[in-house]
Order: C-alpha cells, then sequence, then structure tokens
C-alpha cells in the first residue's frame, strides 16, 4: 500500500512538474505578444514613464491610439492588400511547388537529392542582393508601384523552400500507395491528387502558413517596388505612416501588430489538429 502511494504521489509530481514547464513555456512564448496587447491600449503618460510596469495599466486604458490606426492611417487597405497577395502567392506557391516536390520526391535519379538542395540554396540567397536585379524585370513588365509586383516576385522566395519542405513530407508516403491506386485504374495524376495530396495535408498546411506569414512580414521587397500608400502592404505601409522622423506612434504600431497577428494564429489553430493528427495517420496495410 506504501509503495502505490509512493508511485502516486511520484505521478502527480510528475505531471505537475510537466504542466508547470508548459505553461512557464507559453507565458515566455506569448510575453511579446501580450506586451503588444496592453502597450496598444495605454496613455502617453503611462507609455513613456520607465518607472511603471510595462505589463499592467498603470494609468486607465484607452482606446484612442487603436482607433487613430483606422482613423488617421490607410490600416484597412494594407491589410487588404497583404490579405489578397499572400493568398495569391500561396495559391502559386501550392500549384508550383507541389508537382515540382512529387517530381523530385519520386524522380529515381542520382541528381534529384542534389536538385532538391541546389533549389534550397536559391531561398538562402539574400533580398538586399535580388532586388535591384528583379526591379529591371518589375519594369519591364510595367507592374512598378503595384501591389501585383508582389505577387510576381514573392514565390521567387516561397516557392524554393516549399519545395524543400514538400519532399519531406513526399518522401514520407509510401509508393505502395500510389501504385495500388494506379493499379485500381486511376492515372498517375489522379493517383497523386486522390492518395497522396490527402496524406501530405500537414506539409501543405505548413507550406500555406509559411507562404502566408513570409509575404505578410516581407519588408525589402515590398518597399523597393511599391511606394503609393493605396498599394502598400502592412509590412511597409504601417512604419511609414506611423514612423514620421523621430516621432513614433508607438502604441498604435502595437495595435497593427495585434491586429495583424491575431488572423493568423486563429487560421493555424484552426488547422492544428488536422497538422498533428496528418502525423499519425496513413499507412500501407500489409
Amino acid at each position: 500500500m506504501n509503495q502505490q502511494a509512493k508511485y502516486a504521489r511520484r505521478h502527480i509530481a510528475a505531471r505537475a512538474g510537466l504542466y508547470f514547464g508548459a505553461i512557464l513555456a507559453a507565458l515566455i512564448c506569448a510575453a511579446p505578444f501580450l506586451w503588444s496587447m496592453v502597450t496598444a491600449f495605454k496613455q502617453n503618460r503611462d507609455l513613456y514613464n520607465p518607472e511603471n510596469n510595462p505589463f499592467r495599466y498603470n494609468r486607465p486604458a484607452t482606446s484612442d491610439h487603436v482607433l487613430y490606426l483606422f482613423d488617421n492611417t490607410s490600416f484597412t487597405t494594407f491589410a487588404w492588400n497583404t490579405l489578397w497577395v499572400g493568398v495569391l502567392v500561396v495559391v502559386i506557391t501550392l500549384s508550383l511547388g507541389l508537382p515540382a516536390a512529387y517530381a523530385l520526391a519520386r524522380l529515381d535519379r542520382p541528381w534529384a537529392g542534389w536538385f532538391g538542395v541546389a533549389i534550397f540554396l536559391v531561398y538562402l540567397v539574400p533580398p538586399s542582393l535580388l532586388f535591384l536585379s528583379l526591379s529591371r524585370l518589375v519594369v519591364g513588365v510595367g507592374l512598378q508601384d503595384s501591389t501585383w509586383s508582389l505577387v510576381l516576385i514573392y514565390p521567387t522566395i516561397t516557392i524554393p523552400v516549399s519545395i524543400w519542405l514538400l519532399i519531406g513530407f513526399l518522401k514520407a508516403v509510401p509508393k505502395d500507395i500510389e501504385e495500388q491506386a494506379m493499379v485500381d485504374g486511376f492515372s498517375r495524376l489522379a493517383a497523386f491528387w486522390r492518395a497522396v495530396v490527402p496524406l501530405t495535408f500537414p506539409g501543405i498546411v505548413a507550406v500555406v502558413v509559411f507562404a502566408f506569414t513570409l509575404t505578410a512580414s516581407e519588408f525589402i521587397y515590398a518597399l523597393a517596388f511599391v511606394s503609393p500608400t493605396t498599394e502598400k502592404v502592412l509590412s511597409t505601409g504601417v512604419p511609414t505612416e506611423l514612423v514620421r522622423g523621430d516621432v513614433f506612434f508607438w502604441q498604435s504600431l502595437q495595435a497593427a501588430t495585434v491586429l495583424a497577428a491575431i488572423p493568423i494564429a486563429i487560421v493555424f489553430n484552426v488547422f492544428l489538429d488536422r497538422f498533428i493528427a496528418g502525423f499519425t495517420q496513413g499507412a500501407v496495410k500489409g
């Protein structure tokens, strides 16, 4: 009986330690976001006093800075531009990246692996070295100072790494699944679409989230190719309108950060269960 009691106490202590560590890690990771959320509603006198606690309201909260973001800037225009550019870039990335990754994952050639590495190395080239040459391309097709220039350019940075990510997921799918589907009468394309794509859903979700967040946060290309206010995206529109010389509209900047992050976090959490389940589903029956 004493042994059982000791085991129960150890089990409870271990579970408590695990939950405590998980909660502590979550709070540490969420601290910057929570700080931004609190800061967005702070008064100037509260924010600029170094003796005040940055994580609490030392003076009454105010929504003036959040309203300023909507009433005195083109934040909604920036958000809309970011949304449709991100969606189009995701569609282009999947349309080109998924077939390319499938071909490289299934090619029985000695150079297939090295070719995949070469594609990934393209992603590592800094944008600061490419935007000058790409600007000639943008001008050549007549898309300067247009948001469509970002739709043209952003896939050059999302497709290489997306192919690299998808290759790993596709290699984890046994070839027997496609072969069985083709034995049942499907073409290779139909077998790929109906048998392979559902099993690579975690990779597709990862690519969607990665490609969208990458386009939403990219700064150099958006700054170099787009200058009209009506064509800007969040990454360039918010700082150019809320940072004026040595004047920072700090609370409004933090409000913009929170408002831009929340939709992405919601979408990711909606697919989180499918993301996790995808790793444990799908197997070849013997």
